[in-house]
């Protein structure tokens, strides 16, 4: 059993510029965009995603945010005004939404990160309010859906807590021609299940050949490999490591990267402490990115097949398919 403190706090990163998502993202910020959650009730996607922190057993959240928008936020995460509840009388749903807004709100804190440069660098940002604990770390622009009874980061999280690691990342089984688009693991199975490994090596987007050469995982299909899957749990010494690299100003393409501080902390600082090594857990569920045109929806569509109005969207579109094909094959037939 881990004898570390729990998991209670969560950092969700919000200072991108949003530039693919533009020109939308020049009136809010991508992380408020809204999408309907499984519930059915409309929300920004940061409130879907930290809600599932919530749902793991996290009590407060700081967002990273680009400078001067907290107030943005805080306008936004609170109960209804009075006016507002007099035009929701009689909506018992409105209600408790609301109220569960204004908790949500009560938990929130910000960090802002001055300039833009890089992931690792808004990560930093949030060392203080992380002080001395162990937090979970999420994307402020990717919806998580589980496959499963449990959400992915309870999943994260329960492995954390029941392993004995120091630090554990979320990953996934990931082809090789997508290895240019994630952080890349090589791990040791510990389990019988191949669902948890020891983390030996870690790369921010390698190519084909290094990761054929270096980042081959046991047990993985042909061409498989352990993919950052977009949550990690990590102790205080990650900010020890980034200010490592924001202090020696060392940068992968002219930025401060998450993914080399985490194998400087595996490789360096966690063997220093003689603590629990870096672990690594497969997660049964999918990431969507809603900060891509394409992503949004897709994230969209995937919640709607996950949620309340299944039923009703599968049949919106099985009767959008069949207008599309009647259409293609009038075409032809001209």
């Amino acid at each position: 059993m881990n004898s570390q403190h729990p998991v209670r706090k969560a950092v969700i990163t919000a200072a991108g510029r949003g530039t693919r998502q533009y020109p939308a993202s020049s009136a809010v910020q991508k992380e408020m965009f809204p999408i309907v959650d499984v519930d059915g009730l409309a929300k920004p996607v940061i409130q879907i995603i930290g809600e599932e922190a919530i749902a793991a057993g996290v009590e407060e959240i700081c967002i990273v945010t680009q400078p001067g928008e907290e107030d943005q936020y805080r306008q936004y995460f609170r109960n209804m005004t009075e006016e507002t509840l007099k035009a929701f009388e009689g909506k018992a749903w409105a209600i408790e939404a609301g109220r569960k807004l204004e908790d949500f709100g009560n938990r929130l804190r910000f960090v802002s990160q001055p300039t833009p440069e890089g992931y690792g660098h808004a990560v930093y940002q949030a060392r203080e309010f992380v002080g001395d604990d162990p937090f979970l770390l999420m994307l402020g622009d990717h919806i998580y859906i589980s496959a499963n009874h449990k959400p992915c980061a309870t999943q994260l999280i329960e492995h954390y807590a029941l392993r004995g690691f120091s630090a554990m990342s979320a990953v996934q089984a990931t082809p090789g021609d997508q290895l240019h688009l994630f952080g890349t693991l090589r791990g040791r199975p510990v389990d019988e299940n191949g669902e948890l490994f020891e983390v030996e090596a870690i790369v921010e987007k390698p190519d084909p050949d290094y990761a054929r050469a270096n980042l081959r995982t046991p047990g993985l299909g042909n061409g498989q490999y352990l993919c950052h899957f977009g949550m990690h749990v990590f102790p205080p010494a990650i900010f020890e490591a980034l200010e490592h690299f924001i202090k020696n100003d060392i940068r992968q393409k002219g930025e401060i990267q998450l993914t080399t501080a985490q194998e400087y902390m595996r490789g360096h600082l966690i063997p220093q402490r003689k603590v629990g090594g870096y672990g690594a857990c497969t997660i049964e569920g999918k990431r969507f990115d809603t900060g891509i045109p394409y992503g949004l929806m897709e994230s969209q569509l995937a919640l709607a097949l996950a949620g309340r109005h299944r039923t009703r969207i599968v049949e919106a579109i099985a009767r959008l398919l069949s207008e599309q094909l009647h259409s293609l094959s009038a075409r032809h037939e001209a």
